[in-house]
């Protein structure tokens, strides 16, 4: 059966992933050190869509990310940030992780509902009300 929330993310590690293989064919990052962590984000892509409940690697691959390459830390998706929570949440203001557990709530009861989420669209309205206040 498809789960189009853990897609979701599954296609924002693809995304975070290509930016890491690109910093390592700029040669921005030590080459072996790089070449074995991009491995080991390959594992995590490759484990989680079996034990999608293990996410305890993607939290260590995503601070990892952080602390190796902070260059990029402003091109990390946020809601990478929320799916792996643990210690990610760290990288995260407290409006943000409000915004993101409002967001889990609403998926959470569409669910129980047997409806539709679109956690894309959803978060869209979510954070639209704060935008246009902050004019």
């Amino acid at each position: 059966m498809a789960n189009p929330y853990l897609d979701h993310h599954l296609a924002l590690l693809a995304h975070l992933r290509g930016i890491l293989l690109a910093m390592g064919e700029n040669e921005q990052v030590s080459e072996e050190s790089h070449a074995l962590f991009l491995e080991r984000f390959d594992e995590l892509l490759a484990a989680l869509p079996n034990v999608p409940e293990e996410r305890h690697l993607g939290q260590d691959m995503i601070c990892q990310v952080f602390h190796r390459y902070p260059q990029i830390a402003h091109l990390v998706p946020r809601d990478l940030l929320w799916f792996f929570g643990g210690d990610c949440l760290h990288y995260m203001p407290d409006e943000e992780i409000a915004v993101f557990q409002e967001l889990e709530e609403r998926r959470y009861e569409a669910e129980q509902n047997d409806e539709p989420f679109d956690w894309n669209r959803e978060k869209q309205l979510l954070t639209l009300p704060d935008q246009s206040s902050q004019h």
